[in-house]
């Protein structure tokens, strides 16, 4: 986990670490000190290890980066208290994380990419491309630095944010494992999610994993020829392929798929088009789930948002044919709701609201 001469130390596995300390001439138990203070305690500087020694502090110091994240700006929701943050990583690019309160729980949604470059038609995150992809230290405190603010547990997350996860897939991975490590957050593996456009390798490779984790698949259209018009990566991963691959993650982890279709008014959410998911998903013969996501319209984007009648038909219709379908709760609309608005705010030198 090198970052030019310096060691991303938030970044490594606790065996990793014990390695690294072992190297700097120090006792091996003082990797379970550092980690616990790096992913339980949350430390925002090697100066708070208050129980390391002075010598290896200054080690630390000499050859480790810590990341934390500054937050930039936070937006509140006045309807539901949903909270959106802008964090500022230490190469001057922003990111976006959303914090959301639920009966059972408190729920984060965390970007893993500084934009994005699968060019998905409706959404603000490829707006601009990809800049890079993030660490695994700055996924996993995104985590951290929300919990602090909030002083509560982080019961769930979703990694649905800025960026397609899969095309970061080794930080990723590790971030998975360490955001559900008994010596760190110790989420469940079933509290995590994580969303794809669907790069079928990638999603193949996760299958094999056997965690326990929930893959939710950007749909948002019922045919190959549809999803070509709103998604480049249709041209590159035919439709078929990806439910395949849908059916193999199923197969390989016992965990059901939950598919993201975005209505959008006029595009996708004909009565024909519900009909065609129907035969879809149907085809499948694996269990899952559609989360119906009426589309948050972007000023760079030519898509409306569908009336509530429309919305409640189109589920209407998957749900009498059997299929789980569910709106999603429609959280923080009076802030810049969709993934990459309040980044493209920032950037555009706007600020805020």
């Amino acid at each position: 986990m090198e970052t030019g001469q310096r060691t991303d130390i938030k970044s490594m596995y606790m065996e990793e670490l014990q390695e690294f300390v072992k190297r700097l001439g120090e006792k091996k138990y003082r990797a379970k000190q550092i980690y616990e203070w790096l992913h339980k305690k949350q430390a925002g500087s090697f100066e708070e290890m208050t129980n390391l020694p002075k010598s290896l502090i200054e080690k630390l110091k000499d050859s480790c980066i810590l990341t934390v994240l500054r937050t930039e700006t936070v937006q509140v929701s006045k309807e539901d208290g949903t909270k959106k943050y802008l964090f500022a990583l230490s190469d001057g690019n922003v990111i976006e994380s959303v914090r959301m309160q639920y009966k059972h729980g408190n729920s984060v949604c965390i970007s893993s990419q500084a934009g994005c470059r699968m060019g998905c038609r409706f959404c603000a995150s490829a707006i601009g491309g990809l800049v890079r992809n993030l660490t695994t230290a700055e996924m996993l405190d995104q985590i951290y630095r929300i919990g602090k603010e909030a002083g509560e547990r982080v019961s769930n997350v979703v990694v649905m944010g800025t960026g397609e996860p899969l095309d970061n897939y080794e930080n990723l991975l590790r971030f998975l494992h360490m955001v559900t490590d008994e010596d760190g957050l110790h989420i469940s593996q079933r509290n995590v999610t994580v969303s794809t456009c669907g790069i079928v390798p990638k999603m193949r490779m996760l299958a094999d994993e056997n965690l326990q984790i929930t893959l939710a698949l950007s749909l948002h259209a019922p045919t190959q020829e549809k999803r070509s018009m709103l998604m480049p990566i249709a041209g590159t991963y035919a439709l078929e392929e990806v439910l395949e691959a849908c059916r193999y993650y199923f197969y390989k982890t016992g965990r059901r798929v939950t598919f993201e279709y975005s209505l959008s008014s006029g595009v996708n959410d004909s009565d024909e088009e519900a009909k065609q998911l129907i035969r879809l998903l149907r085809s499948i013969d694996a269990k899952c789930h559609v989360n119906l996501i009426p589309v948050n319209p972007v000023r760079e984007r030519d898509f409306r948002q569908p009336n509530r009648q429309s919305v409640l038909q189109f589920q209407k219709k998957l749900l009498e044919s059997g299929i789980n379908a569910t709106i999603r709760r429609e959280m923080g609309q009076d802030i810049d709701g969709a993934c990459g608005q309040l980044r493209r705010k920032y950037a555009a030198g706007t600020g805020e609201p």
